[in-house]
């Protein structure tokens, strides 16, 4: 049971009033107008928004390429809208109900393209959203400009957004550091776009113009999702969110009112293997990473009281002790305190620090807490 506190300002007392936890069904498809099946939802109760909303794209007629043979674009009734007041009214409602049940930590993810993203991203922040980043997808390898009179459109612009600008959120920084090659992960994904088998395809023909690819998707999950958090997806189409988050782990719900995508969308979802339970685990900054006490070591046997460490250069040797304190040249203390005594430091990280002496020579004191970490994962 959830409890929510109410003050009476004039006793000043907290009472606390018992308020029923909604049950909110995930892994499923919701049929419909995505505005409408929104409100139905509980308020907070999603982890991760990720919205593909139409681009408005304004086209004026079919496009072809200089060969005359015909380019399929987007000219689906549900791309069209009667003018920019139109569009920005059925972005201000869906960014409503997208906030209300938004839990305060989660956040919200927006794509488009130059049609649409900046009154979408006017929009959010009117609501009171915070822009966390806008990232650019700089597609490997875009659909050229037939005409010859613009530059090729080679990217599309995704806007990271948070409840507020104090709110806490979750970023999977070193997640996305180790995915990069142990580079600090920018702004600008260059990923390619949908194709291939990945690209679904009813009788020859795309099932949806502007499907995205599950890389991006990947990306975005894994930057700030955990495992068992709640996804929605308000403009489902094929599915590519919903598959995504089977593989990572995640729950979903997607909203999607064309019946021919959410056929193509079950079916794929469906088809979609989850990621092995080690496998979804990811890489974490040490702030993130399950404390060890040194004296654990002890207790377990992995270092026995009466054992050896010295630094780096042998410069200092240290006797560990049955209290999981060490004693060097007649000086004691954690692995931390001794180590800068030692140095005539402020601070010592003791991990590194301190060192094992091995048949393969030195190794850092963490190597045995790595090692615990590994022996006791559940």
């Amino acid at each position: 049971m959830g409890v929510l506190e109410r003050v009476d300002r004039r006793k000043a007392k907290a009472v606390a009033i018992a308020v029923p936890e909604v049950a909110l069904e995930t892994d499923r498809l919701i049929r419909g107008d995505c505005i409408a099946a929104m409100r139905a939802l509980p308020d907070a109760c999603v982890d991760m928004i990720f919205a593909d909303p139409p681009y408005n794209l304004q086209l004026g007629g079919d496009l072809s390429r200089p060969d005359g043979s015909h380019v399929d674009a987007v000219t689906d009734a549900w791309d069209k809208f009667d003018s920019f007041a139109a569009y920005d009214a059925f972005t201000r409602d869906w960014l409503r109900e997208a906030r209300r049940i938004l839990k305060p930590t989660g956040t919200l993810w927006v794509i488009g393209s130059y049609h649409n993203i900046f009154r979408v991203g006017a929009s959010l922040q009117d609501q009171g959203f915070w822009i966390l980043n806008d990232i650019i997808w700089r597609k490997a390898n875009p659909m050229p400009n037939f005409k010859g009179t613009r530059f090729t459109n080679a990217h599309e612009t995704l806007i990271w957004a948070s409840q507020s600008e104090k709110a806490k959120y979750t970023f999977n920084y070193r997640a996305m550091k180790t995915l990069n090659d142990e580079l600090q992960m920018r702004s600008d994904w260059v990923l390619p776009i949908c194709g291939g088998q990945e690209r679904l395809k009813k009788g020859g023909t795309k099932v949806h113009p502007t499907q995205k690819p599950e890389s991006l998707l990947y990306r975005v999950m894994l930057a700030c999702t955990k495992p068992g958090d709640v996804v929605l997806d308000p403009f489902f189409g094929t599915g590519t969110t919903g598959a995504v988050a089977k593989r990572l782990g995640r729950k979903w719900i997607g909203i999607e009112r064309e019946e021919s995508y959410i056929e193509a969308a079950l079916e794929r979802i469906e088809a979609a293997l989850p990621l092995d339970e080690s496998a979804v685990a990811i890489m974490q900054t040490p702030r993130q990473a399950p404390k060890v006490a040194f004296g654990t070591l002890v207790e377990t046997g992995l270092l026995s009281p009466g054992a050896t460490l010295c630094d780096t250069k042998r410069r200092w040797k240290a006797v560990v002790r049955a209290d999981g304190s060490l004693e060097c040249e007649g000086e004691t203390g954690s692995i931390h305190g001794l180590g800068a005594k030692l140095q005539g430091a402020p601070s010592c990280n003791g991990w590194t620090f301190w060192q094992v002496d091995s048949a393969d020579g030195l190794k850092p004191l963490d190597t045995l807490r790595q090692n615990y970490l590994l022996a006791t994962e559940p």
